[in-house]
């Protein structure tokens, strides 16, 4: 059974192949068109997936899309019609798109694939359940799923058993704990549905001060429901997310670019706050509702790795399980498990473990790239790469680290990934000089081997394979790791070990041998407002625009300093 599951039209299209149930290939159309959040029908990833499972759109059995376009469609004409006049502009402008593309799946497949069969449509939080339960590690779970807006649906949570899961309740639009982050995400201005976590990482420079005015916008019942009051908000009814009122309270919108000032700090303090009140209120009310002490999450909000990392400790659930690709692109495994299993019918024979299900290259094909591009490196021997990148990355060299099949979801987890000092206090700053070009107040993330997260961070579990929660690095060991502990204190870690990844494992066990630490700088392979480096092509192109040091890409070493600088000026393109 081959079933093709697709997500597009809105933000972060993606595709994703299970072959009898186990998934063979899955990855976000960005990476393969270059441009971030890309909403356009994933054909150069489904074809990827294909190519990697050696088939063609002739094989799959089923297509299984990620949402119902009518049922969204439905929510646009009513919202237009509640509040006309004032959403004629924004109905105007989104209806082109639904008669020739969200209202005509089965002619865009045809014309984009050349597939002809059956398509199965899923609810949009449908599909993000199933990407968080159908594919976790659990027999059974209690399911939330927490977002913008699907079609109708913002919030829902339920039951998992076995090889299919019930959704018990639901909260709809314009009601929605995703929109309420995005629009002060808009209003502190930076880009929605992009820059949200950039409000969760200035938070902890601020203080609530603004909680008590917050929480009156939001009525939280004791179940968990809630209600927004839109007279703050316009995103129901235009372009603009929020209305005077909102800055009659708040103050005016920050201009993009502009400096960042204490009271923006204060008002992403004060929204973290609000936002985690809300989300336990509601894993409260799921785990009294389920009695079961595994949760699983899928939707945006759940990339809310904050949040994520203080659920065990405000809740009573004892394990948590997020779908890497928590987003619209998760939807896109998640329709195609749905499929598989809800309405198949077809027991589960697939967990998610690791994330590396992107493209990758071979040892010739990297090669290749490099002679045919007259690029002057070094072949390393196997055993060589692993300590003579960490004593290069010892040694306070930013290194371009390019290895095996691309991940998942929106973490570079060592696949594709920039890896530097921890030890040194000034590589944060060596990094968004030299390399990101990205607001100062973002933390960069540590990555430690598996059998020593204990000894660093005050975790409650033995591993974080996918960087999605952040805990407490202990006190002690914070001055060891200046460069990824944030100024309150904690990291957004990933856990390594030799079954996952182990050339990137050795790699920071040879790091601590040097330096006594194991932890590394890891963050992703690109520059601000870029997708993740995908090919060796753009590794390569992403090292020679900045300040990267050295490019490890398969066995091979290529130095930035021996080969032609600044191909081109990554710092005047490097915005959201």
């Amino acid at each position: 059974m081959k079933i093709l599951g697709i997500s597009c039209f809105y933000h972060d299209s993606a595709a994703a192949l299970l072959v009898d149930g186990k998934l063979i290939a899955a990855a976000q159309e960005e990476r393969f068109t270059r441009k971030k959040h890309d909403t356009s029908f994933p054909k150069l990833a489904a074809e990827y997936c294909l190519k990697q499972a050696g088939i063609t759109a002739k094989d799959i059995d089923y297509v299984a899309f990620y949402e119902k376009p009518v049922l969204k469609f439905d929510r646009l004409l009513h919202s237009c019609i509640d509040t006309f006049p004032w959403s004629l502009h924004a109905f105007c402008k989104s209806l082109p798109s639904y008669f020739t593309e969200k209202l005509r799946i089965h002619k865009v497949l045809k014309k984009q694939l050349g597939y002809t069969g059956e398509t199965l449509f899923a609810k949009h939080h449908h599909s993000h359940a199933a990407s968080a339960f159908l594919c976790s590690p659990f027999t059974e779970a209690a399911i939330l799923t927490v977002d913008g807006v699907g079609e109708w649906t913002t919030t829902s949570y339920g039951y998992g058993k076995g090889n299919t899961f019930t959704l018990f309740k639901e909260i709809v639009f314009p009601h929605s704990l995703g929109l309420l982050y995005s629009a002060i995400t808009g209003h502190l201005g930076f880009k929605v549905n992009n820059d949200e976590y950039k409000v969760m990482g200035l938070a902890p420079y601020g203080k609530p001060v603004y909680y008590e005015q917050l929480r009156k916008l939001i009525d939280v019942k004791k179940d968990g429901s809630y209600a927004l009051d839109m007279s703050y908000f316009t995103y129901h009814y235009e372009m603009a997310m929020t209305g005077r009122k909102f800055e009659e309270v708040f103050g005016p919108k920050r201009v993009k670019e502009s400096k960042v000032e204490q009271r923006h700090r204060d008002l992403a303090a004060s929204l973290q706050k609000v936002f985690e009140d809300t989300f336990f209120q509601m894993v409260k009310h799921v785990h009294r509702e389920t009695k079961c002490d595994n949760l699983v999450l899928a939707g945006g909000c759940a990339l809310n790795s904050v949040a994520n990392g203080k659920i065990t400790k405000n809740t009573p659930f004892k394990n948590i399980w997020v779908q890497p690709a928590a987003d619209d692109a998760g939807g896109a495994l998640g329709a195609a498990l749905w499929a598989q299993h809800c309405v198949l019918k077809k027991p589960r024979s697939f967990a998610m473990d690791h994330a590396y299900w992107g493209p990758d290259f071979t040892t010739k094909e990297a090669e290749q790239f490099l002679k045919e591009n007259k690029i002057k490196y070094t072949t390393l021997k196997t055993e060589e790469i692993a300590p003579t990148t960490a004593k290069l990355i010892y040694d306070n060299h930013v290194i371009g680290w390019f290895q095996g099949r691309m991940e998942w979801g929106p973490r570079a987890l060592g696949a594709r990934s920039i890896l530097s000092n921890p030890c040194n206090e000034k590589m944060k700053d060596i990094l968004n000089a030299k390399v990101k070009h990205r607001e100062l107040f973002r933390p960069f993330a540590p990555v430690v081997s598996e059998e020593d997260v204990h000894e660093y961070f005050d975790i409650d579990k033995d591993d974080e394979k996918f960087m999605l929660f952040v805990y407490p690095i202990k006190p002690d060991k914070q001055k060891l790791i200046p460069a990824v502990t944030h100024v309150d204190g904690t990291g957004r870690l990933q856990t390594i070990n030799p079954q996952q990844n182990k050339r990137y494992y050795d790699t920071i066990k040879e790091f601590q041998k040097l330096s006594g630490v194991p932890v590394l700088i890891n963050t992703s392979f690109n520059i601000r407002g870029e997708p993740i480096v995908c090919t060796p092509k753009d590794a390569y192109r992403c090292m020679m625009g900045t300040g990267i040091d050295y490019l490890v890409m398969d066995k091979f070493l290529i130095k930035r300093a021996d080969n032609r600088k600044d191909m081109w000026d990554s710092e005047s393109l490097a915005k959201d």
